[in-house]
């Protein structure tokens, strides 16, 4: 199983945000939204501030996935 923020980046575009509007509103650094763009852990306090900022729970910016999956993939059936 894997970390996947895939959510967070439709949750911005469909409030028309971009990265850096999170990253100043939420006062992480820029290396935090690489991680987050590498699908990469993050300190949970972290995920809180955005969660916080977005007015929404960890499970809409977040989830976890099986990289072996065919949708993890790209494969579409």
């Amino acid at each position: 199983m894997t970390i996947s923020y895939n959510k967070l980046w439709k949750l911005l575009i469909d409030r028309r945000m971009k990265k850096v509007d999170l990253q100043k509103l939420a006062g992480v650094s820029s290396a935090t939204i690489t991680k987050l763009s590498k699908d990469q852990t993050v300190n949970t306090g972290v995920l809180i501030r955005i969660c916080e900022v977005l007015k929404c729970d960890t499970a809409d910016i977040m989830e976890m996935v099986d990289e072996t999956s065919p949708s993890y993939l790209g494969v579409v059936s």
